[in-house]
């Protein structure tokens, strides 16, 4: 499915049926050939935002996948790039596409949740592309608190975030109709395969970053588009951690 070399629909349906983590680590050897991977007009954009916030000797890729973020961050970092998922499938091609030696920061690969990162303050810099779909509403000041407390004072946590689509527009109801078909798989089948469209409303991230000791600020991305209102299509959030260590 979307390529020759991309997952069958068979195998989309047996990922959708499982849990989060088990869907993914069916998911992943075939991962970076669906749309689902960020693409690298996206990652290239944010590198190019975050570049000017810096400098920054380590750096930390929550929910890395197969390891796009882990790819930014060697180009913004001095010493170290950490990846860290709860999908071991993910992470072993995240591995190989990353194979050890070579120019550039270290790389070290984490298996762990993000609801429970087992890092002291240590980062300069966290991102995450794409994943934040995968944490329920009521998870997503706990997941922001342990990012919080992975940076060391001054961090900053950064991610790109979309415009909503126009209300009735085609893209708003095919992410309506995708969140409710999840919905309704969810409550009649366990375990449950969490991922969401329309859970990540910017103004409740923003009183989140907030609570979690966050002082937020958004940059605007305009090479990847603007609105015709002339509103960029997308923005960087940028959170830097405030409080002592």
């Amino acid at each position: 499915m979307f390529t020759k070399q991309g997952p069958t629909v068979r195998e989309l349906a047996v990922q959708a049926l499982s849990s989060t983590e088990r869907g993914y680590d069916l998911l992943a050897p075939k991962f970076d050939r669906t749309p689902y991977r960020t693409p690298d007009r996206v990652l290239d954009a944010v590198t190019r935002a975050v570049r000017e916030l810096g400098p920054f000797d380590s750096g930390l890729d929550v929910c890395c996948g197969t390891g796009a973020g882990v790819g930014v961050l060697r180009r913004l970092c001095r010493e170290r790039a950490v990846g860290v998922d709860f999908s071991a499938g993910m992470l072993a091609e995240a591995r190989a596409a990353f194979p050890p030696g070579g120019e550039g920061p270290a790389v070290h690969w984490v298996r762990a949740d993000a609801r429970s990162l087992p890092f002291a303050p240590a980062f300069d810099l966290a991102l995450s592309f794409g994943a934040f779909g995968h944490f329920l509403p009521a998870e997503r000041f706990g997941l922001f608190a342990e990012v919080h407390g992975s940076l060391r004072p001054g961090g900053r946590f950064v991610f790109p975030i979309g415009a909503p689509p126009p209300v009735g527009s085609r893209a708003y109801w095919s992410l309506f109709g995708f969140d409710a078909a999840m919905r309704v798989r969810n409550a009649l089948w366990r375990p449950r395969f969490v991922m969401y469209y329309r859970t990540f409303p910017l103004g409740d991230v923003l009183k989140d970053l907030t609570r979690a000791g966050f002082a937020a600020r958004l940059l605007p991305l305009t090479e990847l588009g603007v609105r015709p209102d002339g509103s960029p299509r997308a923005r960087l959030v940028v959170a830097t951690r405030e409080g002592p260590a």
